[in-house]
């Protein structure tokens, strides 16, 4: 039984916070990265014309030219959030801007949110200092998102 002990919290290993941080910080980048790339398919079209497959001979009506919507040019001319903050500042050089806008300090404590489900938790993983709020939350967590398993 004790060899079982050792096996086992030798497996697990405990982070402490410096490197709890960096791999916080790594996830973040990460992630941001995912974000600022534009999304591949925001220019594609529907199109809601069905394929005829009936031949006639006759001329129909002319075709009329296709006006464009407001959606279209949204989609074309859009800016990436840089490019807004850089805008708003040159107009509010002195006012409140996006950059300089700040709340004060909470002076209550931070919540912790369960990691898994979202709910107020009250409870810490060990080795990776996750939050979870019940024992279904902490085998969910134990299983797919501890820290202790990313590299």
């Amino acid at each position: 039984m004790a060899q079982r002990e050792q096996r086992i919290t030798s497996a697990a290993r405990i982070l402490d916070a410096a490197a709890r941080y960096r791999r916080k910080k790594k996830a973040l980048e990460a992630l941001e990265q995912d974000n600022f790339h534009d999304e591949p398919h925001a220019d594609l079209v529907m199109s809601k014309k069905v394929p005829k497959f009936q031949e006639s001979n006759e001329k129909g009506p002319t075709k009329k030219r296709k006006q464009r919507s407001s959606e279209y040019y949204k989609l074309k001319f859009r800016k990436a959030i840089n490019t807004l903050i850089e805008e708003e500042q040159l107009e509010n050089v002195e006012g409140p801007n996006y950059s300089t806008a700040a709340a004060p300090s909470s002076k209550l404590p931070p919540r912790s949110f369960c990691t898994v489900c979202g709910f107020p938790s009250t409870y810490n993983c060990i080795p990776c200092g996750g939050k979870y709020c019940s024992l279904k939350c902490l085998k969910t967590h134990q299983e797919t998102r501890c820290l202790k398993w990313t590299a």
